[in-house]
């Protein structure tokens, strides 16, 4: 086994998460592409391309976990990583609209492998007094993998068109996948175990208030960000719409990584999650205020970005702060991956029918109330677990 420090076995499972985010990011970029490859098909079947990989983490988020707990995180990263690589390397030949979406679907299972694994092992692998720095780096592998691709991408697309990117991307995955296996430790025999009765354990990871707390927060956390991405930027002014779409991705990241670091080194990360929530309140009145005026668009948007990435860091310390055990925090991450992508699959089209029926004030109005939701659920599960800990 190849031996590498803590923090360089953290970076490496981090890269496995970029290539879990690129599997959505690699899409996006060519979704004009293969809307020409795919004319045929109509726009309902083109957008299937993109989204039927989170709706495998919808439905099968939760077995996910249960399933790396049973067969260990090293195997299941490893095999994720080694099918992903495979699927990009059948989607490099532009196969026909059927065995393309049946790719997608393989590459869902994929990713959601990956993003369960990676936040368990990180947990277990990093030292204590870099744990929360470790989780707030993994929570940033969406927003790094898109502002990456936004830079290196057409570059490869002009080199090699659209297979070109799907061979990188296989390529990538091949790679990381290779030094993981050389480089993790063997999954503790402690890990294995029965699978048991699949409806039976969601009903325990959402009844409990330990296991099912990440998710419950993340949730709203995805409702509003992915959102906010995707609605705010063509709403902006021309003038200012290009530093609204780069800058609040790079925003959040950069405060999750220092500030909401060294927030969590000083409060529980279910408390700065909701503090995250409350911060971006401002954010969505000043949005309303502020709509149609560039400068002030990009400030409230930059604010929310920030308040946001602190939750999303927040929301993956907490994993391992609130479970002590390897199997229950792959459960734990397993039910971050599901709601996640409930909220993702959700947030953007509510908003957008609320924003064209009624406007920013009504757009802002839902967002409030979602973020005060998130509030909710935060300080409704630590009653719980004060209750059943007395």
């Amino acid at each position: 086994m190849m031996r590498l420090p803590p923090m360089a076995l953290v970076l490496l499972l981090w890269a496995a998460g970029l290539g879990a985010a690129a599997q959505f990011g690699k899409i996006s970029v060519l979704f004009q592409d293969l809307r020409g490859i795919y004319a045929g098909q109509g726009e309902v079947a083109l957008g299937l391309v993109v989204s039927v990989v989170g709706m495998v983490g919808l439905v099968f988020g939760t077995t996910a976990g249960l399933l790396v707990a049973r067969i260990g995180p090293k195997r299941a990263i490893v095999g994720a990583m080694a099918l992903g690589a495979a699927v990009s390397a059948v989607q490099a030949l532009l196969p026909a609209y059927p065995v393309m979406i049946l790719s997608r679907v393989l590459e869902g299972a994929s990713h959601l492998a990956i993003v369960v694994v990676g936040p368990v092992l990180i947990a277990q692998l990093a030292p204590e007094e870099r744990r929360p720095l470790a989780m707030t780096l993994w929570s940033s592998f969406f927003g790094v993998t898109y502002a990456v691709l936004a830079l290196i991408a057409p570059g490869i697309v002009g080199w090699g068109g659209a297979p070109g990117l799907f061979l990188a991307h296989s390529g990538w995955m091949v790679a990381i996948g290779a030094l993981l296996w050389a480089a993790l430790p063997a999954d503790p025999p402690a890990i294995r175990g029965r699978m048991g009765n699949v409806l039976a354990q969601h009903v325990q990871i959402y009844a409990s208030p330990w296991l099912a707390a990440p998710a419950m927060g993340f949730c709203f956390y995805t409702f509003l960000y992915v959102a906010c991405l995707t609605l705010l930027p063509p709403q902006t002014p021309e003038s200012h719409r290009a530093l609204m779409a780069t800058g609040m991705p790079l925003v959040s990241i950069a405060v999750s990584l220092t500030l909401g670091v060294r927030l969590l080194s000083r409060m529980p990360a279910v408390r700065l999650a909701s503090w995250g929530y409350l911060a971006a309140l401002p954010g969505f009145v000043a949005l309303w205020l502020f709509w149609g005026h560039g400068s002030g668009m990009v400030l409230a948007g930059f604010w929310l970005s920030a308040a946001l990435g602190i939750v999303q860091g927040a929301s993956f310390a907490s994993i391992p702060e609130l479970n002590r055990l390897p199997e229950d925090r792959a459960r734990a991450a397993g039910a971050i991956a599901q709601l996640g992508n409930l909220g993702t699959t959700t947030g953007t089209p509510v908003l957008a029918a609320i924003l064209a029926a009624g406007g920013p004030l009504a757009l802002s109005a839902v967002a409030v109330l979602a973020a005060l939701a998130g509030v909710a659920v935060i300080g409704w599960q630590a009653r719980r677990r004060q209750a059943r800990s007395t």
